[in-house]
């Protein structure tokens, strides 16, 4: 096993992360949550990683995504994902997909192909689309449900989508999952009420369109969380 997993082979063991290095696990959006589940997967040695975007990387992403710094603003997150993961990992394969994941795109990926799923996605139709395809392949899948507006990272929890409450995402998630026939879901969720955030010209936002604040410290605890559960069940 390559020097850089020592510590993680000293406490899950060599068996452990030969199967994380065998594993396939699809990232759906490389942002606040998914550029970190993406950071620690990599670093814990899991072997194949398909990432899925469309994005570029934009000054406002700084703040709080981990791919995102000045020489990285305009790139495209995929690709600077992808960059990442070879300084960390040059053993790990990187399937980039530059698409905006909908029903309407659903088509270009398999996910029989996968061993793990994992949405950090914004977008609810995609969402629900995620998840209904990982149900139909019988992959597993995690969710991550709203962070932003929130500003306390101890708040995240790990449960079903239909043991949520609180959260407004979790909420339109459960009632259109169920319509679909979904039994279950694992997600990652706060019942932090989120804040009403600022807008208007002082701030740069549009207050025609509503834009959620979001900080340093909430978005990379939920994908941190997600990360450690994908671990967690690539090797039970």
């Amino acid at each position: 096993m390559a020097e850089q997993f020592l510590r993680t082979e000293l406490l899950l063991g060599r068996t452990a992360l030969e199967k994380l290095a065998a594993s396939r696990v699809a990232v759906f959006g490389i942002g606040g949550v998914g550029g970190y589940v993406v950071e620690a997967l990599a670093r814990s040695g899991v072997g194949t990683l398909d990432l899925i975007d469309s994005d570029v990387v934009s000054p406002s992403n700084i703040n709080r995504q981990i791919i995102a710094t000045r020489k990285t603003v305009g790139k495209f997150k995929v690709d600077v994902a992808a960059e990442r993961i070879a300084e960390i990992n040059p053993a790990a394969e990187v399937i980039k997909h530059r698409i905006f994941y909908l029903p309407e795109t659903a088509d270009e990926l398999d996910f029989k192909k996968y061993d793990y799923v994992v949405d950090a996605i914004d977008t609810v139709t995609g969402k629900i689309a995620i998840v209904v395809n990982a149900d139909k392949a019988g992959t597993p899948v995690i969710s991550s449900m709203g962070t932003g507006n929130k500003l306390d990272p101890a708040a995240f929890e790990v449960a079903d989508i239909y043991e949520t409450s609180v959260c407004p995402l979790a909420k339109v998630m459960r009632h259109e999952l169920k319509r679909r026939g979904i039994k279950s879901l694992k997600v990652v969720y706060s019942k932090e009420k989120p804040l009403k955030p600022l807008a208007g010209a002082e701030n740069g936002l549009d207050a025609r369109r509503p834009v959620p604040g979001s900080v340093p410290f909430v978005p990379p605890a939920a994908g941190l969380i997600i990360a450690g559960e994908v671990v967690k069940d690539l090797i039970s």
